[in-house]
């Protein structure tokens, strides 16, 4: 049995140099991993295949600057049973917004935008944001009657909603509460909706809160609000943006808003649970559109061209001569910068978790739960993707499938964490 898993180990690894992007492969026990423990890893993901959780998925693990393991488990579409493919395209939904962090941090440096600027420095709308507060009722309602929705008023808010408000989830911005049921109340974007068309309309939502003073998940309108930063300072659309500074310098080849032709073929197949199994969705391009460049959500990739950007954080900044931030940055951005207001949210262990600029970062693994050394960071997204970057032990680790599967991504950080052997 030992040998057969070696021999498992030794073709996959035979296979890594195959890989095109510009982090190179090496043998496991070159970078103080183990390949017989690395399978373990094929077999977490198997058990959730087999268990009819997920379709498959691609698992990757680069250590000391080079990839341990990188394998592909399962089918990328029940129905034609076509294999998952290590070049596989995945819609990253949530992992979108570490780019985002990137792309405002890279005009920080340049001087082009500061942190605690109001927002409305480069988006007037959001000038006079006003906050909602819940209204006392009378009486609950009275038996048999359906709750109803809960009143509010709206106040002036106390300070302006700054870029930082918005890169660390405490600006406010449709993160739901009170306010946020306004959001549903504006007109529905069209097919063709811009960030430019888009954004300002935002500004007429009421805050859930005073900013700076929570912490609450603003899933796509403050990171969008970003992108759309992005642009007024550039002049360029986002998606361009991204492009030309950050897609490029790193080889990030298969990384976009919406999939070209020739390799829509690659997109896996997106699906949710149900009690009667797996089941297609309906919206097979999510949140990914030809106009509208959501830097909450909107990006697919690999996990290979993910790799590129996360190893350039993990080298503070740069990767292959190339520097597109400096360490101090990358510091900052890995930072907590919200006390502990992040505990316990989003289903968040209660402790020994903190937040940087739109990713999580572990403070004490042992109060969190977390397989992880301490320092390490990173986000997930809705669909199932996950990225980690642990600067203590010099890695990332990234999984990625498409049916949201916690436990698993758990089991993956375990796997990952018992292969380490120095």
């Amino acid at each position: 049995m030992k040998s057969a898993l070696q021999c498992v180990c030794i073709l996959c690894w035979l296979a890594l140099p195959l890989a095109a992007g510009s982090v190179p492969a090496a043998k496991p026990e070159e970078v103080g991993m183990s390949s017989e423990r690395l399978v373990r890893i094929h077999e977490a993901v198997q058990r959730y295949i087999d268990s009819k959780s997920i379709c498959g998925a691609v698992t990757l693990v680069a250590r000391r600057g080079r990839i341990a393991h990188f394998e592909a488990h399962g089918v990328m579409d029940l129905e034609s049973k076509k294999p998952m493919a290590r070049d596989t395209v995945f819609r990253l939904a949530s992992m979108s917004k570490p780019i985002t962090a990137v792309a405002v941090m890279m005009l920080v440096e340049e001087g082009k935008i500061r942190l605690r600027d109001p927002v409305s420095t480069f988006i007037p709308e959001f000038k006079e944001m006003k906050v909602a507060v819940a209204r006392q009722t009378a009486s609950p309602p009275a038996q048999g009657q359906s709750a109803r929705e809960p009143e509010f008023y709206v106040v002036p808010a106390n300070r302006e909603v700054t870029i930082q408000d918005m890169l660390t989830h405490t600006s406010g911005l449709v993160s739901g509460g009170l306010g946020a049921r306004q959001a549903s109340k504006l007109a529905p974007r069209g097919p063709n909706a811009t960030l430019a068309e888009y954004i300002p309309r935002l500004a007429s939502v009421p805050l859930d809160f005073q900013p700076g003073s929570q912490w609450a998940y603003s899933g796509t309108a403050a990171p969008d609000t970003l992108g759309r930063v992005v642009e007024v300072v550039t002049g360029m659309t986002y998606e361009q943006f991204l492009q030309k500074r950050l897609f490029e310098p790193l080889g990030m080849k298969d990384t976009f808003f919406y999939p070209p032709d020739d390799k829509r073929p690659r997109l896996v197949t997106l699906y949710s649970r149900s009690p009667q199994g797996l089941q297609k969705s309906p919206n097979q391009d999510g949140f990914s559109t030809k106009t509208f460049f959501s830097g909450g959500a909107g990006l697919m990739s690999t996990a290979e061209d993910y790799l590129q950007f996360a190893q350039m954080l993990l080298n503070g900044g740069e990767l292959n001569g190339k520097r597109l931030l400096s360490p101090r940055t990358v510091e900052l951005m890995a930072s907590n910068h919200v006390g502990d207001m992040f505990s316990g949210k989003l289903g968040r262990p209660d402790k020994g978790m903190g937040f940087g600029f739109l990713m999580q970062v572990v403070l004490d693994p042992v109060a969190s739960g977390f397989r992880l050394a301490t320092g390490s960071y990173g986000w997930d997204g809705a669909y199932g993707t996950l990225v980690w970057v642990d600067p203590k032990d010099k890695m990332v680790r990234i999984i990625m499938m498409q049916t949201q599967t916690p436990l698993l991504q758990r089991d993956f950080e375990g796997a990952v964490m018992q292969a380490i052997v120095e």
